[in-house]
C-alpha cells in the first residue's frame, strides 16, 4: 500500500504506451500535470493537485467538443489559475514558479504538436521526461503537491517521457 501512488503513475504510464505513443497524448500528460501545480500553487492546497487531474482532463475533452485546440483551453484554464492566484493573494515565489514551469512545460508540450509529427514526439517527450526533473523537487521538497502526486508523476512521466523520445528517434 505505500507505493499505490508509484503503481498508479506506472499503471498510467504503462495504458498510454500500450494505447499509443503520440505527440498529442504525450503533450497533454505534460501540461495537465503542469497545470495540476499550478492549481496547487494557486489555491493553496496540496490537494487540490490531484482534483485538477480531472479538471485538466474535462477541459481537454471539453475542448475538442468545441472544436477548439485542446492546448487552447488548457492555456485558458492555466490563466484563470493565474488570476485565481493573484486574487488569493497566494505566496508570489511559488505561484511565480509554478506559472513559468506551466508556461515552460506547456510551451514545449505545444510546440510538440505544432510541428512534425515526429520532431513533435520528440519535444513532447523530452518536455515530459524534464517534467520529472520537477516532480522529483516538489517531492523532496514536500511543498506545492502532495508528495504522492509528485510521486505519481514521476512514475508516470519518465517511462511514458522516454518511450517517446525512443520511439521519435526510431521513426522513419
Amino acid at each position: 500500500m505505500r507505493y499505490w501512488p508509484a503503481a498508479l503513475g506506472l499503471a498510467a504510464a504503462t495504458f498510454q504506451i500500450v494505447t499509443g505513443v503520440n505527440a498529442d497524448a504525450v503533450a497533454i500528460t505534460v501540461a495537465v500535470a503542469a497545470s495540476c501545480y499550478l492549481a496547487a500553487a494557486a489555491f493553496g492546497l496540496p490537494w487540490v493537485a490531484w482534483a485538477c487531474i480531472l479538471a485538466g482532463s474535462a477541459v481537454v475533452t471539453l475542448s475538442e467538443i468545441a472544436s477548439i485546440p485542446w492546448w487552447v483551453g488548457l492555456g485558458s484554464f492555466a490563466a484563470v489559475l493565474v488570476v485565481v492566484g493573484l486574487v488569493r493573494r497566494s505566496p508570489g515565489p511559488v505561484l511565480t514558479a509554478q506559472g513559468l514551469a506551466m508556461l515552460g512545460f506547456g510551451g514545449v508540450a505545444v510546440a510538440g504538436v505544432l510541428v512534425s509529427p515526429r520532431l513533435g514526439l520528440l519535444l513532447a517527450g523530452v518536455a515530459l521526461a524534464g517534467h520529472a526533473v520537477w516532480d522529483y523537487r516538489q517531492w523532496r521538497a514536500d511543498e506545492v503537491v502532495p508528495r504522492s502526486l509528485a510521486e505519481c508523476c514521476l512514475a508516470l512521466d519518465i517511462p511514458f517521457g522516454v518511450a517517446a523520445i525512443v520511439l521519435a528517434l526510431t521513426m522513419q
